[in-house]
């Protein structure tokens, strides 16, 4: 990096915190700290809710996975639009009468403390986690790719998110989500076309297409039943449909997003535009991962995308035969970047087609054989390196100034996302646990100061976790897996609430705890590959395993009621 990449990324960085605080400087009283006064426009909503969603990992992974795995990604997102408008029609004006600071705080009116007071620590619990993945995912990735360290990586993208989060609550940030938004769609945008003039003069877009479609990277819509594909139409309308209802409906990071909305409409509006153009806004960012991939045919890859984890091999016993594999593949790589010339003259040919997919199939072939070698000669490198491709990308490829935008896009999101994240822990630690537990009234400076006090624990854990955490498998998937993992639980119950009023407090409490046991050992036989099953699946076995529970358990519980009567 030059002096112009720190210029631009220490002043984006140090503009965004400094804007955060000055601007809410003047906050005053719960209503201001935790609903953000009730100011905000639709668009301000809006782009809150897709930035607390877009973490770094959203940038680092989603692209990667474009660049193994084409556009099938996207799928995941089908069931989003449809959770917004059963959100804005069910969710949003039963928050908006009962003036709620947390969503949980419904379930007591509907139940009781102690369901309150279950969804609000199962929420704290997989959100904690998740706010130290946003923390880790880019510091480990822009650790291995720059050669910084970690844990200073690890607590100085924390401290930065706790100094505004902590100084100005909700309104900090939304306001500073604003320009975090605008600073993400200016760099993807240029690294996209900046990726497209580095295309051989003959590659236009249209042949750019062709050539990612023949290597099969254009494949957007899988309508098959086969459980042991992760991505389907399916899975992303009915499991998809689940999760996002879940996370938007009942998750305190981003229910706090819109409930900072000036009036019901505004958070409505906020909302189905979040779920208007965040299909749109993934699809683009999987098209860049995609068009990264087509610029490598044209240009040498690396072997592995991950630099600690070659470097690691190299000094070690195995260094002979990963060179050997490094020969085997720039070999390939010149005979396909022929062969890729060949074909956009002529994408019809069958015979070049054919020779491309052989090809194309050597070169994954011998990337798996280095992932392999990875293991055994540095088993705690990670070797699945989709995560590091646009980062590799970025550091290679891109002129100076450019290196800085990209790296603030990266470390913005990051901080965006984890300070939604903090916010709502903190926010839900006062309003669920700490103020309904107190046997007297403090006021409101102290509940602000407790509300502040929680957001900056939560921060600091945060960053523990994510000094401790390690990698699994793609990122963005990671996160997803924790969420799926909670999130039909926690929605079984509101759905509960909201529209099965026979079922009782007790009924859902016992029920809850059972399913959440039931969906980990589910995961678990997953994990370790007892049963195939889409992990997207677990948001709907959740959510009806626990209906179906306390239907059945107040059932009983009526009837034996009847008996002894």
């Amino acid at each position: 990096m030059k002096f112009i990449d720190w210029a631009i990324l220490i002043a984006t960085l140090v503009f965004i915190v400094v804007y955060g605080i000055y601007h809410t400087r003047k906050n005053s009283g719960v209503e201001d700290y935790i609903r953000g006064g009730n100011t905000s426009k639709w668009w301000t909503v809006g782009l809150s809710v897709m930035a607390t969603q877009a973490s770094a990992i959203t940038f680092l992974s989603t692209t990667g996975q474009g660049f193994y795995s084409g556009m099938g990604f996207v799928q995941f997102y089908f069931g989003l639009p449809i959770a917004m408008v059963i959100i804005c029609l069910v969710f949003i004006p039963i928050y908006h009468k009962l003036k709620v600071y947390t969503a949980y705080e419904f379930l007591e009116s509907r139940f009781d403390l102690k369901t309150r007071t279950l969804a609000a620590v199962l929420f704290l619990i997989q959100r904690s986690l998740a706010a130290g993945i946003t923390i880790y995912a880019p510091a480990i990735i822009l650790s291995a790719a720059l050669g910084w360290d970690l844990t200073l990586l690890n607590i100085g993208i924390g401290i930065i998110v706790i100094l505004y989060t902590v100084s100005g609550g909700t309104k900090a940030v939304s306001v500073t989500q604003k320009q975090q938004m605008a600073v993400i769609f200016l760099g993807m945008f240029i690294a996209f076309f900046l990726i497209l003039d580095k295309l051989p003069e003959q590659v236009t877009f249209s042949k750019a297409l062709s050539l990612a479609g023949a290597n099969g990277k254009m494949n957007l819509l899988d309508f098959s039943f086969d459980f042991s594909n992760r991505y389907t139409v399916w899975s992303g309308l009915i499991g998809g449909t689940f999760l996002m209802l879940s996370y938007f409906g009942t998750d305190q990071s981003q229910v706090q997003r819109y409930l900072s909305g000036k009036n019901i409409r505004e958070m409505q509006m906020g909302l189905l535009f979040n779920g208007a153009l965040k299909i749109p806004m993934q699809f683009f960012i999987l098209l860049v991962g995609v068009m990264v991939f087509v610029f490598y045919q044209f240009n040498p890859a690396p072997l592995h995308f991950n630099p600690m984890a070659e470097m690691a091999v190299e000094k070690s016993s195995y260094n002979k035969e990963y060179q050997n594999i490094k020969k085997e593949l720039t070999a390939i790589q010149n005979s396909k970047k022929q062969t890729s010339l060949k074909f956009v003259e002529d994408t019809n040919n069958s015979t070049t087609l054919s020779l491309l997919q052989n090809y194309t199939n050597q070169d994954l072939k011998l990337r798996n054989k280095a992932k392999a070698i990875i293991e055994q000669a540095a088993p705690e490198e990670e070797k699945n390196d989709k995560d590091y491709v646009f980062i590799h990308f970025i550091l290679n490829n891109l002129p100076n100034g450019l290196i800085g935008l990209l790296l603030a896009v990266i470390l913005s999101a990051a901080m965006s996302s984890t300070a939604s994240e903090l916010n709502a822990l903190g926010s839900t630690t006062a309003i669920d646990l700490y103020k309904r537990n107190l046997t007297e009234d403090k006021g409101e400076n102290h509940l602000v100061k407790m509300t502040k006090t929680f957001t900056f624990l939560w921060g600091i854990l945060a960053i523990f976790v994510a000094c401790f955490a390690s990698l699994f498998e793609n990122l963005i998937q990671l996160v997803n897996i924790i969420g799926s993992i909670f999130y039909g639980n926690i929605l079984g119950i509101f759905l509960l609430a909201f529209f099965i009023n026979y079922v009782k407090s007790n009924a859902v409490f016992i029920a809850a705890l059972i399913t959440q046991v039931i969906i980990m050992v589910v995961y678990g036989l997953i994990h370790f590959n007892v049963i195939s099953l889409p992990f997207l699946w677990l948001n709907l076995i959740g959510c009806l395993l626990i209906i179906a529970l306390a239907i059945a358990i107040q059932t009983i519980s009526k009837n034996n009621d009847n008996l002894v009567a």
